[in-house]
């Protein structure tokens, strides 16, 4: 059968906390459990948002995103305080990895992001996370900073990378 994206609602967050606790942990992601609950209240309240992918009634990936202006620093000054859009996680369960479902949900998030009249897209990694970086070329991310960040980032080089798609 046919995998389909849908937008979560209210009664998704129970199946996607599941998949990002079961298929999200690795060395190079950092999901304190705290902020984990945090996000998916943001979720059932609409304050952010994912879209999920399904085949036969399986959850098998997902991609969470929000408005913020955490990135301000990245933007040119005439868009100084301007909100864009923010990735906050994309997990697809282990058994999909290869299948181009993380590219596919992530464009499907930038999408929706889109419509929302954003200019531009952020999303961050650790800077040795192979996989999450070929998912982002894959969606259009370009890499714009590397920086050290230990206390977030603890195994490997410590680093994290922001990549950013500009929509206009």
């Amino acid at each position: 059968m046919a995998i389909t994206l849908i937008p979560a609602g209210p009664q998704h967050v129970v199946a996607l906390g599941e998949l990002i606790q079961t298929h999200g942990p690795n060395v190079w992601n950092w999901l304190p459990e705290d902020g984990v609950q945090e996000h998916l209240r943001d979720i059932e309240l609409g304050h952010a948002h994912a879209v999920l992918a399904l085949e036969d009634g399986v959850l098998l990936g997902a991609v969470t995103f929000c408005r913020t202006q955490g990135f301000q620093r990245y933007q040119p000054p005439e868009r100084s305080g301007a909100e864009h859009g923010y990735v906050c996680e994309a997990v697809v369960r282990r058994d999909q990895a290869g299948r181009g479902l993380g590219a596919q949900l992530l464009r499907a998030a930038v999408q929706t992001m889109q419509t929302w009249g954003l200019q531009e897209v952020y999303i961050d990694r650790h800077e040795e996370n192979a996989a999450s970086a070929g998912m982002m070329r894959k969606a259009g991310f370009v890499e714009i900073d590397t920086f050290a960040e230990p206390n977030r980032r603890p195994h490997g080089s410590g680093r994290t990378t922001v990549c950013r798609l500009a929509l206009v």
